[in-house]
């Protein structure tokens, strides 16, 4: 069954979906600054656009382009921002 989640009064939408790999989502960010927790390990991969994060443990802003994918511990939280909109490809384990 697919999923659909909003976020940030709709400006974070995401679509969620079980692959053979495991629970995966795929979505799209309005340009912004946004936190998020996480509960399982996630690998976020960039569709399309490029976004900048704040990784658990790092106090700089990493960039992260179309292609590039970026992970997360669980029961960390991170920040994302952009300037433009950006899809996204998260794989949880």
């Amino acid at each position: 069954m697919i999923t659909v989640s909003e976020y940030f009064e709709g400006a974070v939408k995401s679509l969620g979906y079980q692959s053979p790999e495991g629970k995966s989502t795929i979505g799209v960010i309005e340009s912004g600054e946004y936190e998020f927790g996480t509960s399982m390990h996630e690998t976020m991969l960039i569709i399309e656009g490029e976004l900048e994060a704040k990784l658990p443990g790092n106090n700089n802003w990493e960039i992260f382009r179309k292609g590039e994918a970026f992970e997360i511990d669980a029961n960390q939280s991170f920040k994302v921002r952009t300037s433009s909109q950006t899809s996204y490809l998260c794989k949880y384990k």
